[in-house]
């Protein structure tokens, strides 16, 4: 069977960084191909000239042997290609149906029918499998049901290649389910998938053949999965072997850093209390709606406690705001980078100084620009944050640089507490790796860590301890050396009755 969709020689160059660089394979109709490499990989460079939202420098797209130039999304979508995003491209004041039917409104008269409106969205949410209301706006849906538009928006254009980027990161284990069954039936309607995803069970799990990319290059394409294992496409990606991918260290622990008594607010069903000592990894696992972001959102004063206390040693803080919480040091590492971590429009050096940059002040009034050149210098050569200059927009880096960046912003200050809310989230294995080491030298100077993850696997693999909550509140804890999956998993899930 010859491939539907071919890229033939596809370079994207930026300022300063080739992106990809004679990038060729090809995709067969009727089939759901991996795409994986490390972040900085070049795969949503590749899926943003598919898009049409960049051009390629050289080279061409194949689509049923007639070569494609698509000028915007617009004109890709039309064409049947269609690329469903980590982060939604919806309105979010917008409701299901007004995002769900945006290029197919119905019309009279030069005026949109809403009648009919709700009716055809209606029925394609139940093609969908759905059953949300149409008439609710979109920034009251979870992202789950986000997602299940974005898949309604590409069929109503009769799509035949669909781009899956990292789509289960946010997601629960029944909602991935869900989203498996619709990429395989899109498979059976001989739609060619791309499929992108940092979790290589899921690549092994669902594609028919994989490609892997590694420094904008392509380094090999395989036809069948059953000649790949997970050691060779680790080390395929990410250039060497990675025996553990945790690579725990131990680390000793002194007497108590960081303790919350009693606190309670939005999120938990119950008054929370922990501590976690220097030089700890305390993990903290549950399922999706358990509680964890929440709670830690409490402890840093983005949501206001009802009750309890903050201390760190052995001193009660005030937490009412963030700003109070970090010049007592604790930080907070937000689960959504992208819209809570990052200012996108602003440079590398300016992200990681933007919070300690008021120590640095001449005369309290001018900004210290050479100061904090050497501050970004520092960190980008000590955390191998890989940016072409400390001036590159911090939204062209990778996610894991990003995370990295995020990390550089709060080791510039004094921090003894680190509140970290899924640190990993979608950053492939080797950046992982390299988080993970700069979690332990953070243990070993001694800090108290507070990590959050909805990967079991991870949780075990960092942490001395384990929290586990369930319905807002703490359900068990268990030490790293008793830990076993079962165990952990029979706490976090709901009690049946």
């Amino acid at each position: 069977m010859n491939d539907y969709l071919k890229f033939e020689n596809i370079t994207k160059t930026f300022p300063g960084v080739k992106a990809l660089d004679s990038i060729s394979f090809g995709i067969k109709s009727g089939s759901i191909h991996g795409l994986v490499g490390e972040n900085g990989a070049g795969k949503s460079t590749l899926l943003h000239i598919l898009s049409g939202a960049y051009s390629p420098n050289t080279g061409k797209i194949v689509i049923d042997n007639n070569e494609k130039k698509f000028n915007n999304p617009s004109e890709a979508l039309n064409a049947g290609v269609a690329i469903i995003y980590q982060e939604s491209n919806l309105v979010p004041e917008m409701t299901v149906a007004e995002n769900l039917m945006i290029g197919h409104y119905p019309q009279k008269n030069g005026f949109i029918v809403y009648k009919e409106l709700i009716t055809k969205a209606e029925e394609q949410i139940k093609l969908l499998g759905e059953d949300f209301n149409p008439n609710v706006k979109v920034k009251d849906l979870s992202i789950a049901q986000r997602q299940m538009i974005e898949i309604g928006k590409a069929l109503l254009h009769n799509t035949r290649i669909i781009a899956f980027d990292e789509p289960t990161s946010s997601l629960s284990e029944r909602e991935i389910k869900r989203l498996f069954a619709i990429i395989r039936n899109l498979k059976e309607q001989q739609c060619a998938i791309i499929y992108v995803s940092h979790r290589l069970e899921e690549i092994f799990d669902l594609c028919d053949s994989c490609t892997i990319l590694r420094d904008g290059k392509h380094i090999n394409t395989f036809e069948c999965m059953n000649n790949l294992n997970n050691e060779i496409l680790v080390k395929k990606m990410v250039g060497r072997k990675i025996k553990d991918k945790y690579g725990y260290e131990p680390h000793e622990k002194g007497e108590t850093l960081f303790k919350v008594k009693d606190i309670y607010g939005p999120g938990l069903s119950d008054k929370v209390s922990f501590e976690i000592n220097s030089g700890e990894i305390v993990g903290f696992f549950g399922l999706v709606g358990a509680g964890r972001s929440e709670l830690l959102r409490l402890i840093y004063g983005d949501v206001k406690a009802e009750e309890g206390v903050v201390l760190v040693n052995n001193k009660t803080i005030n937490n009412s705001t963030p700003k109070n919480v970090i010049e007592n040091g604790i930080c907070l590492l937000p689960e959504e980078r992208i819209d809570e971590g990052i200012i996108g429009v602003r440079s590398v050096s300016e992200n990681i100084n933007i919070s300690s940059r008021r120590n640095m002040l001449i005369a309290n009034l001018f900004l210290n620009e050479k100061e904090e050149e050497k501050v970004a210098d520092k960190f980008i050569d000590d955390l191998k944050i890989r940016t072409p200059s400390r001036e590159q927009l911090i939204r062209n880096l990778s996610g894991g640089n990003q995370q990295k960046v995020i990390l550089a912003r709060w080791l510039s200050e004094k921090v003894d507490v680190f509140l970290m809310d899924e640190p990993t989230k979608g950053i492939d294995v080797g950046a992982k790796f390299e988080i993970y080491k700069i979690i332990y030298q953070l243990a070993n100077e001694g800090k108290a860590i507070a990590f959050v993850s909805s990967e079991l696997p991870e949780v075990m693999g960092v942490a001395d301890r384990i929290i586990i909550m369930r319905s807002g509140k703490i359900v068990g804890c268990v030490k790293r050396e008793e830990a076993t999956e079962e165990q952990i998993l029979s706490m976090a899930l709901p009690v049946s009755r």
